[in-house]
């Protein structure tokens, strides 16, 4: 009996701790865009077109060019930092890249015509030099991710719904991108 109340007990502990860092990180996500509702109405926008358009997996193949044995491993919700400010969208991690694509198209002037297009980065896995999860020495509630490619191109990711999930799934992406290398 006292084994049993124990390991309820450990499991208990774990599935708060978890909840504490779910919540953590969607408060942290939802402060991060440039308003509280305009956060949450981005993440029921996506919700709604990831089920309109058939899951992630769809949405991914219909935005990147994908190889034909390619598969996306997992996907996460967060902010990519620009100059302009962050963006909101999904990190895609796929068997051959890292992807991000912003949720909405983002507006920019071509001569005296204003454009629109989706914010996209791609980096295939054996271009990947570094992925680096650090936390603000100011604010310990604000997480980044700093993604490096080969080239020396800098990507700071932040606002994870799941941080410590994602930090680990680029590591892992990276052990992969690492055994790719010659």
């Amino acid at each position: 009996m006292r084994e049993t109340l124990s390991r309820w007990g450990k499991s208990w502990g774990e599935t708060t701790k978890m909840v504490e860092s779910l919540s953590r990180d969607t408060w942290q996500h939802f402060k991060t865009g440039p308003s509280f509702t305009e956060a949450a109405m981005g993440r029921l926008a996506q919700g709604t077109k990831v089920l309109a358009e058939g899951g992630y997996e769809k949405i991914f193949k219909q935005t990147f060019e994908v190889l034909p044995d390619e598969q996306l491993k997992i996907c996460y919700a967060c902010y990519l930092s620009t100059s302009a400010g962050p963006v909101m969208g999904v990190l895609y991690i796929s068997t051959a890249k890292i992807a991000f694509c912003s949720d909405n198209p983002l507006s920019y002037k071509a001569g005296n015509k204003t454009e629109w297009s989706y914010y996209k980065v791609v980096i295939p896995l054996h271009q990947l030099r570094a992925a680096n999860p650090s936390v603000s020495k100011v604010n310990s509630a604000e997480k980044y991710i700093q993604v490096v490619s080969v080239e020396g191109h800098e990507f700071w990711f932040m606002g994870f719904l799941m941080y410590d999930k994602a930090a680990a799934s680029l590591q892992e992406a990276l052990a992969t991108a690492r055994e790719l290398q010659p």
